[in-house]
């Protein structure tokens, strides 16, 4: 097995095609089939189906594609450790993020890294918090924004925001924003309010769950999506409630009222947090990328003046 392999075997899964992959790395085609089967020989696996539209990975093909990706990773990580001898600070960071923290914050964070590291590269992973962890262990992700809202082992994680989560409602038309009321319920009530609310491989799901079930409640659970974007949708037409942070509905495209309902005794709280795994070396570029994102970007996505602008809502202050 050779880097040559797995970055031909990489290439052909994710464009599905042996004649786009050869073009991708001005290549020929017969000479990356050869590679990839090569590959499979070794294994012992077969990791393709090839048809008359392209190729699909096998089970085993969608396991060592992730075992890949991170070794390919680990190889470029090297590279970069070593120019930084020479005090060159280059390479590629490559980040998870979180779908919310991503709406949010994406375009500030890609134009600070460029803006900041003019001979490096980045890439940005979206994912729920579950998969970053799992690409962080495979060395997929150098670093990951998370919700924390569980304990994994090997990986180290620093909680950097705090949010209280709401139930969202639908808003009224005819009510000006500056006079919607905020109202006040204790946890426990949640359970009158059909939700409209992510699978259970969510935080966000996990952590209202366990709350609930710390009051003796179940929740009403009227739909689960996992899109935020989706999630609004459904709550503006008066499906379901939401529970969600400020920010995750900051970006709404539409600027829809919503309903807002603070959930106390407890209140509950939303922690975001960088992650890394203890498997794997931090760069000076994932460091100082890292440190970065928390000084300039963080920032925004807390920003106080954001959320009055899009939620001006009486007695939020």
């Amino acid at each position: 097995m050779d880097l040559k392999q797995l970055e031909a075997f990489v290439h052909v899964a994710e464009l599905g095609s042996f004649t786009r992959a050869a073009i991708t790395l001005d290549t020929n085609q017969p000479a990356l089939s050869r590679l990839v089967r090569h590959l499979e020989v070794e294994l012992r696996h077969t990791l393709l189906e090839r048809n008359g539209r392209g190729v699909t990975l096998t089970p085993a093909g969608q396991r060592m594609l992730a075992h890949a990706k991170g070794i390919l990773s680990q190889v470029q990580r090297a590279s970069q450790d070593l120019d930084e001898l020479h005090g060159r600070v280059g390479g590629h960071f490559s980040i998870g993020i979180t779908p919310s923290f991503a709406k949010v914050a994406t375009h500030d964070l890609v134009r600070s890294f460029r803006t900041s590291f003019p001979g490096a590269t980045i890439s940005v992973a979206e994912g729920l918090s579950t998969y970053l962890i799992e690409w962080l262990m495979m060395g997929r992700v150098d670093a990951a924004v998370i919700y924390d809202t569980f304990d994994t082992p090997l990986i180290d994680k620093r909680t950097v925001f705090t949010e209280e989560l709401f139930l969202i409602g639908q808003g009224s038309a005819d009510e000006p924003p500056d006079d919607a009321p905020v109202t006040t319920i204790p946890l426990r009530e949640i359970a009158r309010y059909p939700l409209v609310i992510p699978g259970r491989m969510h935080a966000i799901r996990r952590m209202v769950e366990a709350a609930a079930a710390e009051q003796g409640v179940r929740l009403r659970i009227e739909l689960e999506v996992d899109a935020v974007a989706s999630i609004l949708d459904l709550v503006s037409e008066g499906i379901g409630y939401a529970v969600l942070s400020l920010n995750a509905t900051a970006g709404d495209a539409l600027k829809r009222r919503f309903r807002l309902i603070r959930m106390t005794e407890p209140t509950l709280v939303s922690r975001l947090a960088i992650a890394t795994s203890t498997k794997h070396t931090l760069s000076q570029l994932a460091i100082q990328s890292l440190a970065m994102l928390e000084s300039r970007i963080l920032p925004l996505y807390g920003s106080g003046v954001r959320l009055k602008q899009m939620w001006p809502f009486r007695g939020m202050d």
